[in-house]
């Protein structure tokens, strides 16, 4: 089976937010690694004071 990962930071939360998005993409990857998951594709969505940004 193959998953998606989605990856998520709010710029105006700060001190609810630990993990920046490279942060969470590394974490991601080795909890694949461990569990023997396939991840094919890491969507990432930053979410500043005014608009979302979607990559």
């Amino acid at each position: 089976m193959r998953y998606i990962a989605y990856c998520r930071k709010s710029q105006e939360d700060k001190d609810r937010q630990i993990l920046s998005i490279p942060a969470q993409i590394a974490e991601l990857k080795e909890f694949a690694s461990r569990e023997r998951l396939e991840i094919t594709e890491f969507v990432e969505e930053e979410k500043t004071e005014n608009t979302d940004q979607r990559n």
